[in-house]
């Protein structure tokens, strides 16, 4: 196959020795198997911000720090440097992820680095050395499913408790090998405390998780991790050894409206009382 210009820099800097064939190509990305050395490996070759077909992706970037004060001010006011660094930015954040997560116990592909847009990671594979599937693509029994499923949302806490929220998880994003599911795609990661879509994401993403594994086993749409979750993870209680249970205590207490109505009342009077006072010490200073 004719060698992707992408990926010619790296062959050139013996990063990668052969190009083998291309994997997938999706809405941000391109992905490529290639050999490096004796090992097989995959290139994720990242689109251009115009070429992206991924939507919204300013919700996914709050928040983000920058620690280059001069790299966020550019990317600010949106000048040339500026998109470059965003584009940096965005790129390098899937690498960040995969460290930062593999040290958490989820697994993920091994991350071998990212060079000049592209994203050198281990291939996925079976006992078999075939590519592993995707979930979408896997049938299963319900007892399989029940396994897998407290699996993934082991997986989402322990990323939760990283400060991150994946944004994009669903069947398409999750590999399963003989060891099972491997979570995968993760430059729209979003910082769980900065972000101030991490709670909606968190339970998309638990939503999409469930609704699938629900096709096996259905009794886990009752489930509840994602306020579960986002409940302690508020509190400052969750922890790598939070045990979850899917199960959230309801909230049986009414909001007293007429209290609240008259809290603010008083705090009205108070207020105006206080104008009253300033004023009248004014006038007194006048005389």
């Amino acid at each position: 196959m004719k060698t992707p210009k992408r990926l010619l820099p790296l062959l050139e800097d013996g990063l990668i020795d052969e190009v083998l064939r291309p994997l997938m190509s999706g809405k941000e990305a391109s992905v490529y198997v290639v050999r490096c050395g004796d090992e097989v490996r995959c290139a994720k070759v990242y689109k251009e911000a115009q070429k992206r077909g991924f939507k919204k992706a300013a919700l996914y970037q709050e928040g983000r720090k920058v620690r280059n004060s001069r790299r966020a001010r550019a990317m600010e006011k949106g000048s040339r440097f500026g998109r470059n660094q965003t584009e940096e930015t965005w790129q390098n954040a899937e690498v960040d992820a995969l460290y930062k997560l593999a040290a958490q116990g989820v697994r993920v592909p091994e991350p071998y680095g990212c060079f000049d847009g592209v994203l050198l990671m281990e291939l996925v594979t079976d006992d078999e050395g075939d590519v592993a599937p995707r979930l979408n693509d896997v049938a299963m029994s319900a007892e399989q499913a029940r396994e897998d499923h407290l699996l993934v949302m082991e997986y989402v806490k322990r990323m939760l408790c990283a400060g991150l929220v994946h944004g994009d998880l669903s069947e398409f994003n999750v590999l399963v090998d003989d060891y099972g599911p491997v979570i995968i795609d993760l430059p729209q990661a979003v910082d769980a405390a900065a972000n101030n879509n991490a709670r909606s994401m968190l339970e998309r993403d638990v939503n999409n998780m469930t609704r699938y594994y629900a096709q096996f086993a259905e009794e886990l749409l009752e489930t509840r991790y994602a306020a579960e979750m986002w409940k302690l993870f508020e509190a400052g209680e969750l922890t790598l050894d939070s045990e979850l249970t899917g199960l959230v205590e309801e909230d049986l207490h009414t909001a007293d409206v007429d209290s609240v109505m008259a809290e603010i009342q008083q705090i009205l009077r108070d207020e105006e009382k206080r104008r009253e006072r300033l004023k009248a010490d004014g006038e007194d200073d006048e005389h």
